[in-house]
């Protein structure tokens, strides 16, 4: 695990499969960018060695399926490194509690009582926000400032050097970030977004979580336990 002095975490594996990233002048004003809003005492989330969660819990050799969500939650407590994801005790948000009635209507799974989808990280699903940082209560203060070009780099490496992942792009904005994937090496799953204001326009029934299970079986990979076991078997160091 890489460890820079501002706490910052990076998995091996991902820090060598995107060491040239860091030497461009896109990350270098986005580490800029970041150092002068501290300065400035403004409150960012994640907290800094949360900013890589996702790659940090699904190390690259292990990810099978891809969440592309886009901020971090902005309010306090909220987000800590994993789209649509809260840690165990914070109000389920709107979206993500869609998502569970969607697992219910695919699955039979009853839905969770807390939140938190670490479970799923662990298992291999990449839980990756386009923006990996957020100002509180200023919802994509961070567009534009360079994360975008990151986490395009990370789609284009798992494109190229995985085979059969199973890519789920809710909502717009993920169908656009990931018209760079090759729909004959890897499955592509769209729909609307889990979103109060879209889901029942197509995300409920689109039955994404069991054709995930299908397509990862057909390819000899485990499929994914999808249903969350109780906060309490949470592993209490990652939250």
């Amino acid at each position: 695990m890489y460890t820079s002095s501002d706490t910052i975490k990076l998995d091996e594996s991902w820090k060598e499969l995107l060491s040239s990233e860091f030497n461009k002048d896109y990350m270098r004003n986005l580490k800029t960018f970041l150092k002068q809003q501290k300065q400035q005492q403004k409150i960012i989330f994640p907290k800094g060695n949360e900013y890589f969660q996702a790659l940090n819990l699904a190390p690259v050799d292990k990810v099978k399926v891809v969440i592309l969500g886009q901020d971090p939650y902005h309010g306090p407590g909220q987000a800590h490194g994993l789209c649509f994801s809260v840690r165990p005790g914070v109000a389920v948000p709107p979206s993500l509690k869609n998502i569970f009635k969607e697992m219910k209507q695919d699955l039979g799974i009853d839905q969770p009582k807390h939140g938190c989808l670490i479970p799923w990280a662990q298992q291999g699903v990449l839980l990756l926000n386009s923006v990996l940082t957020v100002e509180q209560h200023k919802a994509g203060a961070h567009q534009g400032r360079g994360w975008e070009l990151f986490t395009d780099q990370i789609i284009h490496n798992l494109n190229k050097t995985h085979d059969n992942l199973v890519f789920l792009l809710w909502g717009s904005y993920a169908q656009k970030k990931g018209v760079v994937i090759d729909r004959d090496r890897h499955l592509v799953l769209q729909s609307p977004h889990p979103s109060p204001l879209s889901a029942h326009r197509g995300f409920y029934g689109n039955g994404h979580f069991s054709q995930t299970n299908s397509y990862l079986a057909q390819h000899d990979k485990q499929p994914i336990e999808w249903l969350l076991p109780p906060s309490s078997e949470i592993t209490q160091e990652l939250l």
